[in-house]
């Protein structure tokens, strides 16, 4: 397996989902960027993948893309492996794809196609020519227009530079079919909203690494979670997802858009804002960011309890 390939085939621990800082006028802010990356280091994550959904790829030009993602390479300088996102149409895709190669990526997020759901066959034919245009690792990304099917995860396993799949579904039976089908040969990653939350239940099918939003904010309370999960600490587990993952999950699920809003939010809340987040994304109300503040105290609180005992 080649060298560019073989460092994203097996990741593992905390995977970070940094965001992109924009200025009060909307413009990428690389320097803010170099920040808060060293921010996200601190935690020592499995991998740091820029420019993806935390880090609103949709909204970023090819140029913008390309920026933080050679920015991000510069800053980690070999610390843990930098992914990029790409998506978009197919050829919007390989354009991204090329751009983050250009940029010295270790490897891609490949996100859903736009808009439009196609069969089995085409999702397999998009996916395929993301990955023909690069000698990166490939990790596809379920969810939304992209739902495979058992057979069309086996029939992308067999590409060289697919190294896994990051779920975003939950489906857990179709995760469990799709872990047979390839007999287990394509890691899966825990990929879902507040991933923490699932963290047990993805375990159960071999996804062990997962995404978490929360690292961007709180680092701490993300790493003792993962610490205890890692441990068999159940009691910790409970205790940080009754006092601050389950009522930020539904914090969350209140409004569209506020799985990333809400990680900038919490930003600017701790002192190490990232400006804004950029249209079709809407900023949270101020009753939403009380809201946020008071489950963050929460959270620390628990931590704080934790320590104690």
């Amino acid at each position: 397996m080649p060298p560019t390939v073989s460092r994203v085939a097996s990741l593992s621990g905390l995977l970070a989902f940094p965001v992109t800082p924009f200025t009060e006028s909307g413009d990428v802010d690389l320097a803010r960027f170099r920040t808060h990356l060293d921010d996200v280091l601190a935690a020592k994550p499995g991998a740091v993948f820029v420019a993806c959904g935390t880090g609103e790829l949709a909204s970023l030009t090819a140029t913008e893309q390309q920026a933080v993602v050679k920015a991000a390479v510069e800053q980690v300088a070999g610390a843990a492996p930098v992914l990029a996102g790409v998506g978009g149409g197919t050829r919007t895709a390989v354009e991204f794809t090329r751009a983050a190669e250009a940029a010295g990526a270790d490897g891609v997020l490949a996100l859903p196609p736009y808009l439009q759901v196609g069969p089995p066959a085409g999702l397999v034919a998009h996916y395929r020519q993301v990955a023909a245009a690069t000698d990166l690792g490939v990790i596809l990304y379920q969810r939304g227009t992209a739902i495979f099917s058992p057979e069309a995860v086996a029939e992308l396993a067999e590409v060289d530079n697919i190294v896994a799949l990051k779920d975003g579904h939950g489906d857990m039976e179709l995760l469990q079919l799709i872990h047979t089908a390839t007999a287990g040969r394509l890691p899966l990653l825990n990929g879902m909203p507040t991933a923490e939350i699932y963290a047990r239940s993805y375990a159960g099918v071999g996804a062990r690494a997962y995404s978490s939003a929360v690292l961007a904010f709180l680092p701490e309370v993300a790493t003792a979670f993962f610490q205890a999960f890692e441990t068999g600490d159940d009691a910790t587990q409970e205790l940080l997802l009754r006092e601050f993952y389950a009522p930020l999950a539904r914090l969350r699920q209140t409004t569209p858009g506020y799985a990333v809003s809400l990680v900038k939010a919490g930003l600017h809340l701790r002192g190490r804002s990232a400006g804004p987040v950029r249209a079709p994304l809407a900023e949270v109300s101020p009753e939403h960011r009380e809201q946020l503040a008071r489950i963050i105290d929460r959270g620390l609180a628990a931590l704080s309890a934790t320590a104690v005992a």
